[in-house]
């Protein structure tokens, strides 16, 4: 059996019943029902993904997938495709936002290089000893798919089981709560390629100006996806087949993660745009991961709004985010590790000597 179909079939729904037990001992706390609003949400699907009524979320990790994009031979990206290399070394430098964002949170740092188009190897003198690369290279970037599919088969079964793996290698070293998170120059024309044949919407519903665009870059990047959605009409009923024909090997591996996390039954956190397309590709091949997945904040790009409208969810925050590097998803790590501390640190009425209503 191949990892992506002994995944698929590991992924049970979450239990209604262990729903009801938490929603249960949220009426026995010290406060009023209803009270701590959607945190008593947060913590009683933690406790249901858990099955458990005494959850953690005491370890978190994120981990950062990065590739380069054909595409960007279009003229879809305000900035040169160099940079994906460049901050990835930032990252691993420990220099670029979501360092400060995992250093402040105390949450475990993963980089992944999937498919970036630079070697890395000249400036490792420079890299942090704390933040480690891992290489699973599939190819040095995907392909123009403008002009033929991003990948190959075999090409994207590789990434989705880099993201299987190092879920499940997670979850086995004792990380409790996921996140995942990306860097790409392109992607946003990727996400947005998958959001229009996924949804079905007009693309210039769905695109939005990523790092920056102007209004000749826009033109480019609606004409490419356009044209690609076009050439690859015929092979996007399928959600694997929308991924291989315009995905990228970040986007794969974070849909394999999404996927692995939810088939050892831990929260994962989306972060933005990109992040969340991967997820709604890993709840179309799944319906039961949505019940695992947390929506970390609404991205200020359009077409994420139908990405959350796949899952189902309202985000955590709102905070006109649209950076990546999940850093929506660490700021929104701290609010579901106060939901499950508040669930299962509180003292009952009964424990406390309180009167309940």
């Amino acid at each position: 059996m191949k990892p992506l179909e002994k995944i698929l079939q590991a992924i049970r729904p979450i239990d209604p019943n262990w729903m009801d037990s938490a929603r249960q001992r949220q009426l026995e706390l010290t406060k009023p029902p209803g009270s701590l609003g959607r945190l008593e949400e947060i913590a009683n699907r933690c406790a249901a993904i858990r099955e458990s009524l005494q959850p953690t979320a005491s370890r978190p990790r994120i981990v950062l997938f990065a590739a380069d994009h054909g595409v960007c031979a279009e003229g879809v990206s305000a900035y040169p495709q160099d940079v994906t290399a460049q901050m990835v070394l930032n990252f691993l430098r420990g220099g670029a936002a979501i360092n400060a964002f995992a250093r402040s949170g105390e949450i475990d740092l993963q980089v992944v290089d999937v498919g970036i188009t630079a070697p890395l190897s000249s400036s490792n003198d420079l890299i942090d000893s704390s933040n480690n690369l891992i290489s699973r290279r599939v190819r040095p970037g995907t392909r123009n798919f403008c002009e033929e599919p991003a990948m190959t088969e075999a090409e994207m079964a590789a990434a989705l089981e880099t993201g299987i793996e190092l879920a499940c290698d997670s979850v086995t070293a004792g990380y409790d709560l996921l996140g995942f998170g990306e860097m790409g120059i392109g992607n946003t024309t990727s996400a947005s390629a998958i959001a229009a044949a996924l949804s079905g919407e007009p693309v210039h519903v769905v695109v939005g100006s990523g790092a920056g665009a102007d209004d000749a870059c826009m033109d480019r990047k609606r004409s490419a996806i356009q044209r690609a959605l076009a050439l690859h009409a015929d092979s996007l009923a399928d959600p694997l087949d929308i991924l291989r024909c315009v995905g990228g090997f970040e986007i794969a591996a974070m849909c394999g993660f999404c996927l692995g996390a939810a088939s050892r039954r831990v929260p994962v956190v989306t972060d933005g745009f990109i992040a969340t397309a991967a997820a709604a590709l890993a709840v179309r091949l799944s319906p039961a991961a949505s019940g695992y997945v947390f929506a970390s904040h609404r991205s200020a790009e359009p077409g994420h709004t139908h990405f959350l409208a796949m899952l189902n969810q309202e985000p955590l925050l709102d905070l006109g985010m649209r950076l990546g590097e999940g850093t929506g998803a660490a700021l929104a790590m701290k609010l579901i590790q106060a939901a499950v501390a508040a669930f299962t640190g509180m003292a009952t009425f009964t424990g406390a000597g309180v009167s309940n209503k």
